[in-house]
């Protein structure tokens, strides 16, 4: 556990907030789930909601924990919002770093068979779809950066087939016809404050998460 490194200080590093003019960007967390207490995604996103970062004025929302329902209230909130970037953030524990994710792919398996059966058992997060979205975001630049902050991240390949993945590619769909919107997807380990009920796996305090989606909203506005 606490495999995270503690971040570099803040008084050298932190991003550049400004008042005027700022574009939004739509942020999102999950409920908790699982008999979880809470879930580090929203609690992340819930700390920064109503600050500018970069330019960047942030707008979160909360969102279910079920495919259906998190596809459809994502291209709401875009339509809505009109957001001049997309960044959701979720749960993914076990995990020992931030998971910057690479892809998303159509298949959304709402009952969780695929792992335990090889059946999909599952239906398609976007009917008629392609089979998969690449994320639009400089996801190598926010790496060297995390790694600059000394705060532990990776690449991940696979976002899984439920309610993040899902999000993620109901967002890049929605946003298809905009490519120069960014849109991504960053998975977090369990808070420190969750560790007392999964001893054997790694987690990382919130204030090392938080610092770190910071640096992945300035990276993206400096992109755009």
């Amino acid at each position: 556990m606490g495999q995270s490194r503690r971040p570099a200080a803040r008084e050298s590093q932190t991003p550049r907030l400004t008042s005027s003019m700022a574009r939004t960007l739509l942020l999102t967390g999950f409920a908790p789930f699982r008999g979880e207490p809470i879930n580090p995604s929203w609690e992340v996103a819930r700390r920064l909601d109503g600050e500018t970062i970069g330019g960047l004025s942030i707008k979160s929302i909360r969102m279910p924990v079920n495919c259906a329902e998190a596809a459809r209230r994502i291209a709401r909130e875009i339509d809505r919002i009109k957001p001049r970037a997309v960044l959701g953030l979720g749960e993914a524990g076990g995990r020992p770093a931030i998971s910057l994710e690479i892809v998303a792919i159509n298949l959304a398996d709402t009952r969780g068979r695929m792992a335990k059966t090889g059946d999909p058992g599952s239906t398609a997060v976007i009917r008629g779809g392609p089979a998969a979205y690449f994320a639009r975001m400089p996801l190598a630049a926010i790496l060297r950066a995390l790694d600059r902050a000394d705060i532990a991240a990776t690449v991940s390949l696979s976002a899984g087939a439920y309610a993040c993945n899902a999000l993620m590619y109901a967002a890049l769909h929605h946003l298809r016809r905009r490519p120069a919107v960014p849109v991504g997807f960053i998975h977090l380990p369990y808070a420190a404050t969750q560790s007392r009920g999964h001893r054997a796996m790694a987690s990382m305090p919130l204030a090392s998460m938080e610092w770190a989606v910071r640096i992945g909203i300035e990276v993206v506005s400096g992109s755009i």
